[in-house]
């Protein structure tokens, strides 16, 4: 079976490097060969110097165009039976594709791996959100907090644990195209990414159409990988701009002109919160767990959002205080919200940690 590798790059040469390694010695433990190809949406003199020295054809487009653009180019370029998706901010763990291309074997049309925010595998990050119209109903109406962001974390909560605590392999279309291995039979009946979605969305939609053709999807959680998220979007000012548009698009092809029109007016009733939790008194670092009522476990989600989700997550005892990976505070500069819950999803508690550091009071429990 022959394997292509296809690795859409924007100004992270350092970055595609290490990521690079990693999927080679993961291959060569697995006795596995590929055909590398890296699509370089954005780069520099000194960092075309930089991947030139890499194992990989580069193929430029000369100009970004997007990730959809960049993945359909490079697989474009290749009649592999199997295609690699990956980002180059994700490393994967010694496994990952022989598992994922397991799943493919056993007749899945595409399989994603289980993905861990730090290094150090503490927080495991979440499915793709399922897409609806009431969630996307809820979803906008949970920024008037209360009531509302609490229903909306308790739907978004259930999808997201039944895949944290997956111990084999489980149907699910909810996968990531940071890193996503899919069956060539399977994308030229699917079709190719859809370029109008510069950035964000494009796995979400063709995963959605896969769906539609009766084809399966799998979560793997035996392949295990490191994403470092949104280190390509960071350097990029436009990404917020286009995860608007891609939003938009997205529910215009899916569904309909009239309830993009609808959330677009809801939209500009119930702007994204600009405080945050700034009125919170400051609290000393780290969570007191011990404090918690009695219980086995308890589970810490961690989300940019302020509504809450979607959030990584831990799961842990009820002893000890917990504090936030080093290495996350590090490479995220804004604040970060934590809820705590029980192992049946009824929140304990919610915090903010303000991205100048320190941890503010808990607001209570909805």
């Amino acid at each position: 079976m022959r394997l292509a590798i296809v690795i859409v790059h924007y100004h992270t040469p350092e970055l595609a490097a290490a990521a690079i390694a990693a999927l080679r010695t993961d291959l060569e433990g697995a006795g596995l060969d590929a055909e590398w190809l890296l699509v370089d949406n954005g780069s520099d003199e000194r960092e075309r110097a930089l991947l030139a020295a890499l194992p990989v054809q580069r193929i430029d487009p000369r100009a970004n165009v997007g990730y959809a653009g960049g993945v359909n180019l490079g697989v474009a370029s290749s009649r592999a039976e199997t295609i690699l998706l990956m980002n180059p901010d994700v490393f994967v763990e010694p496994g990952c594709v022989a598992a994922l291309l397991d799943a493919l074997a056993q007749g899945a049309a595409a399989a994603g791996p289980r993905f861990f925010w730090d290094r150090g595998k503490r927080l495991v990050l979440p499915p793709a959100e399922v897409r609806s119209r009431r969630g996307e109903l809820l979803a906008l109406l949970s920024r008037r907090g209360g009531a509302w962001a609490a229903r909306a974390r308790a739907r978004w909560r259930r999808p997201a644990r039944r895949h944290w605590e997956a111990r084999g392999p489980l149907l699910s279309h909810a996968l990531s195209g940071s890193l996503l291995a899919i069956r060539r039979a399977a994308w030229d009946r699917v079709g190719a990414f859809d370029p109008g979605f510069q950035l964000y969305f494009e796995e979400t939609d063709w995963l959605l159409r896969a769906r539609r053709a009766g084809l399966e999807g799998c979560y793997v959680p035996a392949a295990t990988a490191i994403h470092l998220y949104g280190q390509s979007a960071a350097r990029e000012p436009r990404s917020q701009a286009w995860f608007e548009e891609s939003a938009r698009r997205f529910r215009r092809l899916h569904y309909g002109a009239w309830f993009e029109s609808l959330l677009s007016g809801l939209d500009r009733r119930f702007p994204p919160p600009t405080e945050g939790w700034n009125g919170l008194p400051p609290s000393p670092a780290g969570i007191d767990l011990g404090s918690l009522a009695p219980g086995s476990e308890v589970w810490v989600e961690v989300s940019p959002n302020p509504a809450g989700f979607p959030a990584a997550a831990e799961r842990l005892p009820r002893a000890g205080r917990w504090t936030l990976p080093a290495e996350i505070r590090a490479r995220f500069g804004g604040d970060l919200h934590v809820c705590l819950t029980d192992d049946r999803g009824r929140e304990l508690g919610r915090y903010r940690l303000p991205g100048e550091g320190g941890l503010a009071a808990p607001e209570e429990a909805t």
